[in-house]
């Protein structure tokens, strides 16, 4: 189900974060779906299981999963499902013009563009 890049500029801890929540986005993953244990998804991917955790602490912390005690890790259900959607698109997008060089500051003076352009229509 993961696919980890050794190799690649996003620690492994955010290629399972993000990997998480394209499958959320896409329907892969439902509401209420259980994740494997950190211990399970570790142990599949050959890695520490510290590093799952990181990832699913993460999630948690944004509301993606949430954990029951001795049952395990489900994803969460969404009141607002498109506007998260579109949120996490929207920063998507931001780390990946960001990874390719472009600043904060030119970040800022797109979106000031686009809202600019947005008024004048």
């Amino acid at each position: 189900m993961f696919l980890i890049n050794l190799q690649g500029k996003d620690s492994i801890y955010e290629q399972i974060r993000d990997q998480i929540i394209r499958f959320i986005d896409n329907g892969i993953l439902k509401p209420n779906d259980k994740l494997p244990s950190c211990r399970n998804l570790a142990a599949d991917l050959g890695i520490n299981p510290n590093t799952v955790n990181k990832a699913y602490s993460e999630l948690e912390k944004n509301g993606y999963i949430y954990t029951v005690n001795k049952k395990g890790v489900f994803v969460s259900e969404s009141n607002d499902a498109n506007k998260d959607s579109s949120r996490r698109d929207a920063i998507y997008m931001a780390n990946v013009l960001k990874n390719e060089g472009f600043s904060k500051e030119e970040l800022v003076e797109i979106l000031e563009e686009v809202y600019k352009e947005g008024q004048n229509a």
